[in-house]
């Protein structure tokens, strides 16, 4: 339930507030919290807006996406940065942590959280 409660109810409010208190860089998906960033989904949406407002990088696990058609390629690409989005929010992307660190070196984080 963390995307469809914390995420939904505590983290986007705040964003959409400008009241988080933090720059808020990027947001990395794992397991069932992926089905947020399937396009046409009320939560996902806002987190859309949000990112594109701010710049932020939102990403789902590759290997989570393909096993919830939220990408394509194969399951021996994960990881590799082949893994393609399909079905997500416009800023979706995929990838496994060596995307994701490449996709933030230009803005580091000083804190990373998973959802």
């Amino acid at each position: 339930m963390a995307s469809t409660f914390q995420l939904a109810t505590m983290i986007l409010p705040q964003l959409e507030q400008n009241t988080h208190g933090v720059e808020v860089v990027g947001m990395f998906f794992f397991d069932e919290n992926a089905h947020i960033l399937r396009k046409g989904n009320d939560i996902g949406e806002r987190l859309n807006q949000i990112a594109q407002q701010q710049g932020m990088l939102i990403m789902a696990c590759d290997q989570c996406a393909l096993r919830r058609d939220l990408a394509e390629g194969q399951f021996d690409q994960c990881g590799t940065g082949k893994v393609k989005p399909k079905n997500m929010i416009e800023v979706g992307q995929v990838g496994c942590f060596p995307q994701l660190y490449s996709a933030l070196s230009g803005n580091l984080p000083n804190l990373v959280i998973t959802l």
